[in-house]
């Protein structure tokens, strides 16, 4: 009997104990990033940094050196066809012409001569006064005296040709987009003085992927969106692609060019994005950061987040050829499944999560809170 109530009084004492254990609160399911695979359609669109270039940019220079006498126009100024950009000293080169004027005027008198002299041998070897070889001597002699006036001319012409030269003009309407010499500057013939970006067509300049460069052509349509106007894409096609990429980014140079309709809306020197889509073959892709270690070596897998109560699940993949920032995926994955994009080390089978889009917007049914101890 005494057992018996000793008995009884352990079960009330230990009900009491439980009675009074204050309840645990009940966890938040953890916020995570999902994403669905894209490409689903055959197409997958990705964004290239740019900027916005004339498409005729000529480096302007002078083609004779000299001292860089006057500057007349500056970076961002408009010029006009034949418009005088600057001016070189041409006091060396008006001495040149000078010289070679004083050169060509004793050639054609040395010539003058040589014709008077070849036409009196002429009249006295009709007379048989002089020789057959004494007729001969002076017409060669007059053909020399016609080369000597002939090069003296073409020296002539060279020097003022030089001396015209040293004035630099704008080969077309546009815009100095950059300066590189000044005033007092002793440049040499073919040095960039001027960049003229010539009005017209405007294109944006983009460094293509090597990883992906077959899935360019040119003529492809883009889309083409200003950084300082974000939201509004302007249409535009792949005009270029370089034949080799670049030695050291491994990338190749394109050539984006915009559609007529698009040119009022840019200026040069704009940094833009533009948004390409090249094909996927029709497999869907998710990005890097989603892949996983999968349970068997050299498996790939992913979490997938149930949409009926929010529970994570490893799903085994076949992905393809690792891109820049996304994968393809073979085999493992639907176009609808909610992928996690990022931070998947951190997480674990069964656990119960709050699915958000970039904008950290519920994008599936809130799932249930749970608790850590809950009482019976």
């Amino acid at each position: 009997m005494n057992t018996f109530r000793w008995i009884a009084g352990g079960l009330a004492l230990a009900l009491l104990a439980a009675c009074g254990k204050p309840e645990t609160a009940p966890v938040q399911p953890l916020p995570v990033l999902v994403v669905h695979p894209s490409g689903s359609d055959g197409t997958a669109v990705a964004a290239y940094p740019g900027e916005v270039h004339a498409r005729e940019e000529a480096a302007l220079s002078f083609r004779v050196g000299g001292n860089l006498l006057r500057r007349h126009v500056d970076a961002g100024q408009r010029v006009k066809k034949g418009q005088v950009l600057a001016e070189l000293d041409v006091a060396d080169y008006a001495l040149q012409a000078r010289a070679a004027q004083a050169q060509y005027a004793a050639a054609e008198a040395d010539l003058v001569r040589a014709r008077d002299e070849h036409k009196r041998y002429t009249a006295l070897a009709a007379q048989e006064l002089v020789s057959r070889s004494a007729l001969d001597a002076q017409t060669a002699a007059l053909k020399a005296a016609q080369g000597q006036a002939d090069a003296a001319r073409a020296n002539l012409d060279v020097s003022r040709n030089q001396a015209g030269y040293a004035q630099l003009r704008a080969p077309d309407d546009g815009l100095i987009a950059t300066r590189q010499a000044e005033a007092g500057q002793v440049v040499a013939a073919g040095q960039t003085i001027f960049t003229l970006a010539a009005d017209g067509a405007r294109e944006v300049a983009i460094a293509l992927p090597e990883s992906a460069i077959r899935d360019f052509s040119v003529g492809m349509p883009v889309q083409v969106e200003l950084w300082n106007q974000q939201g509004k894409l302007l249409p535009g096609s792949i005009r270029e692609i370089a034949a080799a990429a670049d030695p050291q980014a491994r990338t190749y140079a394109a050539r984006v060019s915009l559609a007529a309709e698009a040119l009022d809306a840019v200026e040069l020197g704009q940094s833009a994005r533009v948004f390409i889509g090249h094909g996927s073959h029709g497999q869907l892709r998710v990005p890097l950061a989603a892949v996983q270690a999968g349970k068997q070596p050299q498996q790939a897998s992913v979490w997938v987040v149930n949409p009926a109560n929010g529970a994570l699940q490893a799903r085994a993949v076949t992905l393809g050829a690792y891109g820049a920032d996304d994968v393809p995926v073979l085999q493992g994955l639907k176009p609808d499944d909610w992928v996690v994009a990022a931070g998947g080390h951190l997480l674990r089978e069964g656990q119960v999560v709050k699915a958000v889009d970039r904008s950290n917007r519920a994008v599936l049914a809130p799932a249930p809170a749970t608790a850590a101890n809950k009482e019976d």
